[in-house]
């Protein structure tokens, strides 16, 4: 059995697009994170008593599958890099 596949008369095959809106943001380690905004579900500051991240943390980003960035830029700034990430 034989199974042939063409692709339709169209002058060329279809062009998927896609877009990816990053932000860079730095980690503890002063190494650069790009993520993408689509996938943050939330940021906050550390709490005082959440010791156990490294000592200059700013901001925590919450990601849609549960994990967690944390990184040394603040929290404002996190949130202007969102918000002008969506931007056109």
């Amino acid at each position: 059995m034989t199974l042939c596949f063409a692709w339709p008369a169209w002058p060329s095959p279809p062009i998927l697009s896609t877009s990816l809106r990053l932000i860079q943001v730095h980690g503890p380690n002063n190494q650069y994170l790009e993520l993408n905004v689509d996938e943050i579900s939330s940021i906050r500051t550390p709490r005082p008593g959440d010791g156990h991240f490294m000592r200059g943390v700013q901001c925590l980003i919450i990601m849609t599958n549960g994990k967690f960035n944390a990184v040394m830029d603040p929290c404002a700034k996190v949130d202007m890099l969102i918000k002008d990430a969506g931007k056109p």
